[in-house]
């Protein structure tokens, strides 16, 4: 693992998304498997340096030893369902087994640049939602990915009381959604607020 001197100079990056989460070693030498939180991995595979936490919940099994802050990545691919990444700072399969668990991030600065009309996820969560008439609708809580399109979860403005649940699901499409601004931090949808 990487040496203790070298976690104390790491500088943690204000913007780092968790993006996945080690499952198991790969390999003899060191390298590891990693299950993505996406079904497109690009942030992996656009930055060298990824960010360690340990697991929320000691495993089973696995002595909760120093996890490093970073790992150096020299090489990753995509092997079926899983990442496998060849780590400079692992010596050998122990070294890997140890980090089983442990959850990966990456700056969001080095996710690949999006093209017009696309987005990352994180970067829609907490912004508001209005509809045309620049009524309140809330702010996006979190996306469900139906297959067909991704659909967004607004959570209602404190004066709104919709359903029992008190969320909106509006489908994350051009027929609903006007615009996307993430200077404004704003979504303008085509929905009424007793949808």
């Amino acid at each position: 693992m990487a040496a203790a001197s070298q976690d104390d100079a790491v500088v943690w990056p204000e913007d780092a998304i968790e993006v996945g989460r080690i499952v198991d070693a790969w390999g003899l030498q060191g390298g590891i498997k990693v299950v993505p939180f996406s079904s497109d991995p690009q942030a992996l595979f656009s930055s060298r340096r990824w960010f360690l936490r340990p697991p929320e919940a000691k495993l089973p099994g696995r002595d909760t030893g120093v996890v490093p802050s970073l790992l150096h990545i020299t090489q990753a691919r995509t092997q079926g369902d899983v990442i496998v990444a060849n780590v400079r700072d692992l010596a050998d399969r122990t070294a890997a087994e140890a980090l089983r668990g442990c959850r990966v991030f990456v700056p969001r600065a080095s996710f690949p640049s999006t093209q017009p009309d696309e987005y990352y996820w994180h970067d829609l969560i907490g912004l508001a939602v209005v509809n045309r008439e620049g009524e309140a609708l809330g702010t996006v809580a979190g996306l469900l990915d139906t297959g067909a399109h991704s659909v967004l979860r607004v959570a209602p403005a404190a004066s709104d009381a919709v359903s029992d649940d008190g969320e909106r699901l509006i489908p994350f499409v051009a027929a609903y959604v006007d615009g996307v601004d993430l200077t404004e931090r704003l979504i303008t949808v085509d929905w009424g607020l007793d949808y």
